[in-house]
């Protein structure tokens, strides 16, 4: 195939302004949908009730949540812990039976149901521990992963700028932003469950896009410096082209790992990789069509990336 040769030549930049014009879209209708519809956090943001249960002989995990599923509790997190006869059950405060009286009745009486509905299906199940797990965890998560996130892309920002030249680090910034903005209004246009390990996702997903871009900036550099002419509309397209067997590959293999982990990691890992199967298309797309497009036009050329040699004489003399 044309996109495997490594000396392939085709014009991605010719639709850079229908790219710029999609992503620009798409990220509207991000930012739209997160302060409109907003997120759908999962029990590690929002707090709830813990219940331990444990069994007399060793039950499946599986058995576990369609017992929970048919008695209503659709969003609980079943864990296994301690051996085959032990289980941790976490349901959200906003579950409809946890909607009314003080959060100890509240809790006290989640309990019960969940035992109840496990004691449908095995009678051996008894309740170990209950607690309740309070929003400001919640809160504390949500303000500590936001300041992650910005330290991060501040980072990466600064690495980009010292290893590259500030146009750089401004298309590599405006991808990641584009690329979280694009993962995160996912969640809120489809109100999946964004929970802990979404969260963590998303920070793989910033470290995996800014690694496919600086294999491409690389390439760029390489090229402006060893190109005696050319402009840098075609000095982008050759690096791109040059880089596209190594970007699809890599993508098409991180996400064959993703796509096991979610069909067979269990119900726990699903959102890490969802996220991440997200981030892979969005961040592979975003190197071609988002960041390059931007280089070329803050006005990259050959003069920004070449060494500086006006301090040393000798250096400046050479051929």
């Amino acid at each position: 195939m044309e996109i495997f040769n490594p000396h392939s030549n085709i014009d991605f930049l010719r639709l850079r302004k229908v790219s710029i014009a999609i992503s620009a879209l798409l990220i509207i209708l991000s930012i739209g949908a997160i302060l409109t519809r907003g997120l759908n956090y999962g029990l590690d943001f929002t707090g709830g009730v813990l219940v331990e249960v444990q069994y007399q002989e060793p039950i499946d995990i599986s058995d576990v949540r369609a017992a929970l599923d048919t008695a209503g509790f659709d969003h609980a997190v079943v864990q296994s812990i301690g051996g085959a006869r032990e289980v941790s059950i976490r349901l959200q405060s906003s579950n409809d039976k946890a909607a009314t009286g003080d959060a100890t009745k509240k809790q006290d009486q989640v309990a019960d149901d969940v035992l109840k509905a496990l004691q449908a299906k095995r009678a051996d199940a008894t309740k170990t521990r209950t607690d309740f797990v309070g929003p400001q965890v919640g809160d504390e998560l949500k303000s500590d992963g936001v300041t992650a996130v910005i330290f991060v892309i501040i980072g990466i920002m600064i690495y980009i700028g010292i290893r590259f030249e500030w146009r750089f680090a401004v298309a590599a910034i405006a991808s990641e932003i584009h690329d979280t903005l694009i993962t995160v209004g996912f969640y809120a246009v489809t109100q999946h469950e964004f929970d802990i390990t979404v969260l963590a996702s998303v920070l793989a997903v910033v470290g995996y896009s800014i690694n496919d871009k600086v294999v491409v900036f690389d390439r760029v550099r390489e090229l402006f410096r060893s190109t005696r002419k050319g402009e840098p509309v075609e000095i982008l397209n050759k690096a791109i082209n040059s880089t596209l067997s190594r970007t699809i590959i890599t993508a098409l293999f991180t996400a064959i790992t993703m796509i096991a982990l979610y069909f067979f990691g269990g119900p726990v890992v699903h959102g890490f990789a969802l996220t991440m199967l997200i981030g892979i298309v969005v961040g592979t797309l975003s190197s071609i069509f988002f960041a390059s497009p931007i280089l070329l036009w803050l006005g990259v050329s050959k003069k920004d990336l070449m060494p500086v040699t006006r301090d040393n004489s000798e250096l400046a003399r050479r051929p």
